[in-house]
């Protein structure tokens, strides 16, 4: 039965649309189980549509809606969860936010180039943007601010889900966040 206890901490996967944030979190989840962790997984889509149905995709209700996702993954950690956060995050200013809020905190930034994610497009979100059917689509019409000092970069393109996952693993276990 996993543990709750201290220091939780939380993982928080930024990208953009199709970078690989989900499928990197899913290697990484068995992974920390296996330390018999309480774990908690916050992928981008189950979240909005659980906690923002209430919310488009202007920058004022991503802010809103990253500082609803925050607050939860906070009290979380305050218990001693391990959260992943799967979430695009586009902005600096709000992880930055995430990162005071929440402190004990790994930003992990799932590069991928936008030609690669526009390739992946495995909700045919890109192709919609382009065409115009979406608007505040990251990465077309709205910015993503890519991360400047993250504690981990995990490139996509080159390495499988499984390395990526590993090499947040490794700097959790530099971080002293892992139980022996």
């Amino acid at each position: 039965m996993p543990k709750l206890g201290s220091p939780g901490f939380a993982i928080w996967i930024t990208g953009l649309p199709g970078s690989g944030k989900t499928t990197v979190a899913r290697q990484l989840t068995p992974m920390l189980e296996e330390r018999d962790l309480a774990i908690e997984l916050f992928d981008g889509d189950w979240v909005r549509e659980k906690l923002s149905p209430d919310l488009g995709f202007s920058k004022e209700d991503r802010s809103l809606h990253n500082r609803r996702v925050i607050h939860m993954t906070k009290l979380l950690v305050k218990h001693g969860a391990a959260v992943i956060v799967c979430l695009i995050s586009p902005y600096r200013e709000i992880r930055c936010y995430a990162r005071e809020e929440i402190g004990n905190f790994v930003e992990v930034y799932a590069k991928a180039s936008i030609e690669t994610c526009i390739e992946r497009d495995p909700k045919g979100l890109y192709k919609r943007a382009l065409s115009g059917e979406i608007k505040d689509m990251t990465g077309i019409q709205d910015p993503y601010e890519e991360p400047q000092n993250p504690e981990v970069v995990i490139d996509t393109e080159a390495e499988t889900p499984e390395e990526s996952a590993r090499k947040i693993m490794d700097k959790l276990e530099e971080l002293g966040f892992l139980p022996e």
